[in-house]
């Protein structure tokens, strides 16, 4: 169990948490280390663009919506260098990110879920 999979339970049980993800996959929107909020998501709300907390083929990754197919009620997961990690559900979005380094992500808080 890696440290994205802790967070995303604590935002499946409903709570908004703050935590400094690793690596470069999603520079120059998000740095390695540069804290995050992640609040509980409506998925059905999503749009391209918007950074989620999602499982995806049995990882956990902070990536961008970067295709939406509400009809089939799940979304594309990729990077912010190109990279497609694939399709999932609504039900394994955990969370959306409504805020990078203390400045909020226009519109992210209203797709969570108490919105």
């Amino acid at each position: 169990m890696g440290a994205l999979d802790a967070v995303a339970g604590r935002v499946a049980a409903g709570a908004t948490v703050c935590f400094r993800p690793t690596g470069s996959s999603m520079v120059p929107l998000i740095r390695s280390r540069q804290p995050v909020v992640v609040a509980p998501v409506d998925a059905s709300r999503l749009e391209v663009g918007d950074i989620v907390l999602a499982r995806v083929a049995g990882a956990v990754y902070l990536h961008r919506v970067s295709s939406v197919d509400h009809a089939r009620r799940r979304v594309q997961i990729s990077n912010n260098r190109g990279r497609v990690n694939g399709w999932t559900g609504h039900d394994r979005v955990f969370g959306i990110c409504v805020e990078v380094d203390g400045v909020a992500r226009p519109g992210a808080a209203a797709r969570t879920a108490t919105a």
